[in-house]
């Protein structure tokens, strides 16, 4: 995986949707498009590189994959989508918060731990859980500001996942200078 950060491009529509994706890759960053935003198959379909996000069937992450998905996020551990991606060698993000959940995600495959929600239990719970989960790949998200990114990195985190912070209203406005600002400071991380 490339970078610190990850956005999250979850919106109401799609009117936004492709020039949105296109200033998050333009600037650096991966991007997970969740399938429960509108339109977001077709977004994979037509961008190279990114993520289906809110994967939570076999159906779905097949859908996703044959779209062009590059990885795929579950919210829970989902061992049905865990297989499949691991089957077909496209990384899996599984969301995960007790290390029940952590340990039954790794057994499953996943590639890497979505720590979910991760503002709930904060940086000190990653730098905890790599105590006895040192060689997992963790990747905190949810209500991760700008202002504590960094300490997630610092407590052993690989990546951030980010959205609203990042995003903000362009998905409802079509601020793209807003945004390219924004996913300029979120990619230097």
């Amino acid at each position: 995986m490339t970078g610190r950060a990850f956005a999250i491009l979850r919106g109401p529509d799609d009117r936004h949707l492709l020039p949105a994706a296109r200033v998050l890759l333009d600037a650096g960053l991966r991007l997970e498009l969740p399938l429960t935003t509108p339109g977001a198959l077709a977004a994979i379909e037509a961008l190279d590189g990114v993520g289906a996000g809110t994967v939570l069937t076999r159906d779905a992450a097949a859908d996703a994959v044959s779209a062009g998905a590059s990885f795929l996020v579950t919210p829970a551990v989902v061992p049905e989508v865990i297989a499949y991606g691991a089957d077909r060698g496209v990384p899996v993000y599984a969301g995960a918060l007790t290390p029940t959940e952590v340990w039954d995600a790794h057994r499953a495959g996943a590639a890497f731990i979505k720590i979910f929600p991760a503002s709930s239990v904060g940086p000190e719970y990653v730098a905890a859980l790599r105590q006895p989960f040192p060689g997992l790949k963790f990747v905190p998200v949810g209500g991760i500001g700008l202002d504590r990114a960094a300490d997630y990195l610092a407590a052993g985190a690989v990546a951030v996942g980010v959205g609203s912070p990042l995003v903000g209203d362009a998905l409802l406005t079509g601020d793209l200078d807003g945004l390219r600002e924004r996913a300029r400071v979120w990619a230097a991380l």
